[in-house]
């Protein structure tokens, strides 16, 4: 029996998306649920898995082809593995499976990336059907720490297999060779550089700064981390979990910097939906704590780390990173020691953290060196003034100073 394979279906926000990745070719066995193609929209990446077990016998778009809300994009057959039908789709229609001349089975898009990558595919051990290598083969031989080479010269031929005992040599290039490797811009990455170049034209961004003793903060979770870890079901206490709950009380006392602009009318909101922005390789995404005034500090770590494990899949939702109404970045993860966040709208202020770094500070008459922070605060000058963004720092400021203001609220 033929069945169609369709895209998602995208919810209002997402107008269309593009065919990333096939994971499987025509005529490849595929086993029900099993992942056979990406969808990359405008802000998560899609997965659509088999309906049955059996295989592709047409596809109808190819990678890098836009498509629709519920389009059809393949033909599936249910049953055993069939043939690729005549005329199906460009490069997708090709062989499921290629034989190096080590008769190693080896499934077209490996091939590709090992190429792409300088990797001797022959080095490649095979997860797949029979020791097929696959794509997800070739990609966790790159994140062990395989000897790639940089991106190969046109008709450059790949690197001989080395001997098991030593890596493989790196592509030698001739002298004064300059590379380069021009790739088409992601769906998502194009999106971002959209809106972050429409935020720097269409708000009056400003930022200040302040800078926190974090030695309150980091005994606290010195004294606590290990009874906290097991109270609370293996959810580690860290430095983000005391910021989102400041950032809460802040927001309370200053409903301007939770609110945004719709057309004319500013809208206060009377609840505080934090955006965690957390990196991937395919660029950043916010994910939201949803009525994070209502969260106690366990469920904020065990929420950010939920968010972490899952941006890093590819297994949030639209729905999970839509909306928001204040952005935490910590670009101290990084080694970032100041920086100018920029909005994500249209929420009115973003907060940004920073390195934790030890330097000489004068308390009470005397030089001390304590770990200290600085924070910036982003904000839309449209409908917060510099008061009050002051205000909010300090605010930050005094309860990470002194955690139990947190508690207490005060």
């Amino acid at each position: 029996m033929t069945i169609e394979i369709k895209a998602p279906t995208f919810p209002e926000s997402v107008q269309d998306g593009t065919i990333a990745t096939w994971h499987k070719q025509p005529g490849e066995a595929v086993s029900r649920d099993e992942l056979i193609v990406d969808i990359e929209t405008d802000k998560v990446v899609l997965e659509v898995v088999a309906p049955a077990d059996g295989s592709i016998s047409e596809v109808i778009k190819g990678e890098g082809d836009v498509v629709l809300s519920n389009e059809v994009i393949a033909k599936f057959v249910e049953g055993a593995a069939s043939a690729p039908a005549a005329g199906a789709a460009s490069s997708e229609a090709a062989p499921a499976e290629s034989s190096d001349s080590g008769g190693q089975l080896v499934n077209p898009a490996a091939a590709k990336l090992a190429q792409e990558r300088g990797i001797d595919i022959a080095q490649v051990p095979g997860t797949g059907k029979g020791g097929r290598v696959t794509k997800e083969d070739v990609t966790n031989f790159i994140k062990n720490g395989a000897p790639a080479a940089p991106a190969p010269v046109a008709k450059a031929s790949t690197p001989a297999a080395a001997p098991a005992a030593k890596p493989a040599p790196a592509l030698e290039l001739p002298a004064g060779e300059r590379v380069e490797k021009r790739v088409p811009m992601t769906r998502m990455r194009a999106r971002i550089a959209e809106r972050l170049l429409d935020v720097t034209q269409s708000t009056a961004m400003l930022t200040t700064f302040n800078e926190v003793n974090m030695a309150p903060v980091m005994e606290l979770r010195k004294k606590y981390k290990d009874q906290f870890e097991k109270s609370h079901n293996g959810t580690r206490l860290g430095f983000m979990g005391f910021f989102v709950k400041a950032a809460v009380e802040a927001l309370r006392r200053l409903p301007s910097v939770n609110a945004s602009i719709d057309g004319n009318d500013i809208v206060y909101h009377g609840y505080q939906d934090i955006g965690v922005a957390v990196s991937t390789e395919k660029g950043l995404v916010v994910p939201v704590l949803r009525n994070a005034e209502h969260m106690s500090l366990a469920d904020v770590e065990s929420g950010i780390r939920d968010f972490g494990l899952r941006a890093r899949d590819g297994k949030l939702s639209i729905e999970e990173m839509t909306g928001g109404t204040f952005t935490i970045t910590n670009g101290g993860v990084f080694g970032s020691l100041m920086s100018t966040p920029i909005l994500n709208p249209p929420q009115a202020a973003i907060l940004g953290m920073h390195k934790i770094q030890e330097r000489p500070m004068a308390v009470d008459g005397e030089v001390k060196i304590l770990p200290m922070m600085y924070l910036a605060l982003s904000y839309d000058h449209r409908i917060i003034d510099g008061k009050e963004a002051v205000q909010f720092l300090v605010a930050i400021k005094d309860m990470l100073e002194d955690p139990a203001r947190i508690l207490l609220e005060i």
